[in-house]
């Protein structure tokens, strides 16, 4: 691997913790990521011509609490900000112990800050998925369904505003910390659901960004046992995360669910999953772990109960209305009642301008109508969805899709 692959591949993984670890220096979140990128830069200069480290995740995290050391050091304040840090910078850094209820982990304490009320909800969650997920805007923007100018005004202004506010790095309590509760979840499903299926690159999957948004599930599960959304949330990204052995192929190819040997499904996470699923309530994150429960249940792709799928799918709908939850309903719905039924819902989102540039639309279609016989029809909508797809590997198992039914439509 060449040092700048190195760098990058690197910098993905473990942006996250860097950025976490040096917001817990400098409480500053509007500056953190400038510092994270300032060791990104470090590395790009110095790798080639000294190697890769042995450790390059701990490299880049020195590096960056040494650029964070340098900033506090020259600023004017820096006895208050050192008496907060609570340590010497001339020896390594080490978090501060946590008080009788606080949460030792930078990460959760970064999204809580992200989180902060004197941001909108979307730059919350924006900003969030940026420095932790180490998200591009371009990522984030698909996301969001919105144009990626949109999102970086929004995680520039975000920043702006914590700053201005002097926003503390931490978690907070009581009425504040349930207040902060829709975000937060909001950006911890939206993580786990960039690293499940990547928007952009080369992998279908980011590994990484599961087990923190899991993680993160689970942690917030233990601090708010009270709140069912939050076992909602965890019930549900157990759940998805059992999928993950069996959802790529030897080549890191998607594998769809139809397609996937359920024998590779994780039993230890469905039953943390259906666990939490117990203690959550009805709301959108219970109700999607509930499908997922409902895939989890059947020993065969054959034995889903689509039925009840597509039922809790329309309470989603009428509960959280979006057009990607009426995409998925469709998709239940063509399980259950047939793929005209699907369609008639799919054909009516085509107005929808939200999903103009979404590529699972013509896809979804495309998989309709070639469960009708619509051959030639059915070619042109993967082919549409592979234009639009991002995400390499999605585009190439788009492609060929398309070809498949050329070559079905081809033999005699």
């Amino acid at each position: 691997m060449s040092a700048p692959h190195a760098v990058e591949t690197v910098f993905r993984i473990e942006s996250a913790r860097i950025i976490a670890a040096v917001a817990r220096i400098v409480r500053d979140v509007g500056i953190v990521e400038e510092l994270a990128q300032d060791a990104l830069v470090a590395a790009l200069e110095q790798w080639p011509e000294s190697g890769v480290p042995d450790r390059p995740g701990a490299w880049l995290m020195a590096t960056a609490r040494n650029r964070a050391v340098d900033l506090v050091r020259r600023r004017e304040t820096y006895a208050r900000k050192l008496a907060e840090v609570g340590r010497d910078l001339d020896v390594a850094y080490e978090p501060d112990p946590p008080g009788p209820d606080d949460i030792d982990d930078d990460l959760l304490r970064l999204v809580f800050t992200a989180c902060h009320p004197v941001l909108s909800a979307d730059a919350r969650v924006a900003l969030t998925l940026r420095l932790l997920g180490g998200l591009t805007t371009e990522e984030i923007a698909r996301a969001f369904l919105v144009p990626e100018a949109t999102v970086a005004q929004r995680i520039v202004r975000a920043k702006r505003s914590l700053a201005r506010a002097g926003v503390p790095f931490e978690v907070p309590y009581g009425e504040d910390r349930a207040d902060r509760l829709a975000s937060v979840l909001e950006v911890i499903y939206l993580v786990f659901n960039e690293g499940y299926a990547a928007t952009a690159g080369d992998h279908w999957l980011r590994p990484g960004l599961c087990e923190d948004a899991l993680r993160l599930a689970r942690v917030l599960a233990g601090l708010m046992p009270e709140e069912p959304e939050v076992h909602g949330l965890a019930a549900l990204l157990e759940l998805q995360a059992s999928r993950t052995a069996a959802r790529t192929g030897p080549d890191g190819e998607p594998v769809l669910l139809a397609d996937q040997n359920r024998a590779r499904w994780d039993r230890l996470l469905i039953r943390l999953g259906f666990a939490a699923l117990e203690r959550a309530g009805t709301g959108p994150y219970a109700l999607q772990a509930a499908i997922a429960a409902c895939h989890a249940r059947a020993a065969r792709y054959e034995d889903t109960d689509w039925a009840t799928i597509a039922t809790l799918y329309g309470r989603l709908a009428a509960l959280a209305p979006s057009p990607v939850v009426e995409l998925n309903r469709a998709v239940a719905v063509s399980m259950a009642r047939g793929p005209e039924a699907g369609l008639r819902i799919v054909d009516a989102l085509a107005v929808e301008p939200a999903l103009s540039g979404y590529h699972l639309l013509p896809s979804v279609r495309g998989d309709l109508l070639a469960r009708l016989g619509r051959t030639a029809e059915a070619r042109a909508e993967f082919e549409r969805a592979a234009s639009l797809a991002r995400n390499a590997r999605e585009r190439a198992m788009l492609e060929a899709r398309s070809r498949a039914l050329a070559s079905d439509h081809a033999q005699p």
